[in-house]
């Protein structure tokens, strides 16, 4: 059970918001403070392969927690530990899959605010949703998570 009692492990915020809301700083700034770093073609050819990676990591992590039956949203109640399909190798491929979604974004739109900005995105990810979800997953399962976070790693 998390700190306020729910079923559910109190992240700060959702996931897909906190990136909406880095995308959004790092357009604004850029919007100021324009640069460049890699040009066309360049930023077209990284941050296509960025995107669709990211997008395939990131349906397959969805689409495996639908299957298995339990819930995507953060703010619902986990019903099992996940550790089949990409979940075999990263305990987060959801969160793999936005950051590189985010970075092919940031390369797309040749944006380096972005790329900056993507470090204080991994503290509060790491820190205000992934480390708060690993308790919270401890708490319930027990000996079953804390045997799958031995077994496979946090990222990739």
């Amino acid at each position: 059970m998390s700190e306020q009692g729910n079923d559910n492990p109190g992240v700060v915020a959702h996931p897909p918001l906190i990136f909406l809301g880095f995308l959004i700083a790092g357009f604004a700034i850029d919007w100021f403070w324009p640069l460049s770093v890699f040009g066309p073609p360049g930023n077209y050819a990284y941050g296509g392969l960025l995107l669709g990676a990211g997008v395939v990591l990131m349906a397959l992590g969805v689409t495996t927690f639908v299957r298995a039956g339990t819930n995507v949203p953060t703010n619902r109640p986990s019903t099992m530990v996940v550790s089949n399909g990409p979940y075999n190798f990263s305990r987060n491929p959801i969160y793999v899959g936005m950051f590189l979604i985010y970075a092919g974004i940031a390369a797309l739109a040749d944006n380096p605010w972005l790329f900056i900005l993507a470090l204080p995105l991994y503290f509060i990810m790491r820190h205000g949703v992934i480390a708060r979800e690993e308790r919270y997953l401890e708490g319930k399962f027990g000996a079953a998570y804390l045997a799958y976070k031995q077994r496979v790693r946090r990222w990739l």
